[in-house]
C-alpha cells in the first residue's frame, strides 16, 4: 500500500498534537525555552539540508524565481487565511494564535529531504521506513509544538497527507519516466533548496526574521524544471560533441 507510510504520518502528528495540548499548563518561560531550542535544532537541520546542495547556483536560482511566483500568488497570506478560517471555527482565544501554528507546523513537517525521499519509496517500492522515521520525529515535535503554540499544530497533518501522498501515489508511475540518475539530482538540489526554507524557519520561530517561508515554496518546483533543464542539455551537449 503506496500510502501507508503517509497515514502514519498523518496519525502521528495528531496524536503528537492531542498529546502537547494535555502539556500546556506549563510556565511561560518554559514554553519560551522549549521553542528556542525547537528553533535552533530547525535550523541546524536546515543548514544541514543546505549543505547537501552539489550546484548551488541552482539552489540560488530556484529561490530567486520562486520567490517572485510566491510573492505574485501571495502563499503565505493564502495559508494565513486558511489557518484564521480555522481560528474563527475554533474559536480561538489569542488572535492569530492557530494560523500561526498551524502554517509554521505546516512548513516545517511539509519541507525537507524526508517527506519527499519518504514517499518516493512508499510508491516505489513499498518501503515505508523512511516515513515511519519521520513520524516518530514529527509526532514528538508536534507534542513541543503544540505545547508553545497551541492547537494549530494538529491541522498541520492535512497538508502533510495530501502532500506526501501525491508524491507517493505519482511515484508508482515516475521511474518509468524519470532516469535514476536523474532522480538523485534532483532529490540532492530540491534536499538543498528545502534546506534554506527550514533554516528560515527556525529564524522565524526564534522570532529573529519574518521570512515568508510559504511564498518561497515555488522554489521546489522550479528546482525541479531547472535540473531538468541542467541535466538534458548536459547529455546533448555530450552527444553532440561525440558526433564531432
Amino acid at each position: 500500500m503506496a500510502l501507508l507510510g503517509t497515514l502514519v504520518n498523518g496519525l502521528a502528528i495528531v496524536i503528537g498534537s492531542l498529546l502537547g495540548l494535555f502539556w500546556r499548563n506549563i510556565p511561560e518561560k518554559t514554553k519560551t525555552t522549549i521553542m528556542q531550542a525547537m528553533g535552533l535544532a530547525v535550523m541546524i537541520l536546515g543548514i544541514g539540508m543546505g549543505l547537501k546542495s552539489k550546484q548551488f547556483l541552482i539552489v540560488i536560482a530556484s529561490l530567486a524565481i520562486g520567490g517572485v511566483l510566491g510573492e505574485r500568488l501571495d502563499l503565505e497570506g493564502k495559508l494565513s487565511q486558511l489557518g484564521f478560517f480555522l481560528e474563527k471555527k475554533l474559536g480561538g482565544k489569542e488572535k492569530g494564535g492557530i494560523a500561526n501554528a498551524f502554517v509554521t507546523a505546516t512548513l516545517v513537517f511539509v519541507i525537507g529531504a524526508m517527506s519527499i525521499v519518504g514517499a518516493l519509496d512508499s510508491g516505489l517500492r513499498h518501503d515505508h521506513a523512511v516515513l515511519y522515521t519521520k513520524a516518530l520525529i514529527d509526532g514528538f515535535c508536534a507534542i513541543f509544538f503544540t505545547s508553545a503554540l497551541g492547537v494549530g499544530v494538529i491541522f498541520s497533518a492535512v497538508p502533510v497527507l495530501l502532500y506526501q501522498g501525491v508524491i507517493a501515489l505519482f511515484a508508482t508511475q515516475i521511474d518509468r519516466v524519470v532516469p535514476a540518475d536523474l532522480m538523485k539530482q534532483m532529490i540532492v538540489e530540491i534536499t538543498g533548496t528545502g534546506g534554506i526554507m527550514i533554516l528560515a524557519i527556525g529564524l522565524n520561530i526564534l522570532g529573529i526574521t519574518k521570512i515568508r517561508v510559504a511564498n518561497l515554496l515555488p522554489a521546489l518546483l522550479f528546482t525541479i524544471i531547472i535540473v531538468c533543464i541542467v541535466y538534458y542539455w548536459d547529455r546533448l551537449s555530450g552527444f553532440a560533441g561525440s558526433l564531432i
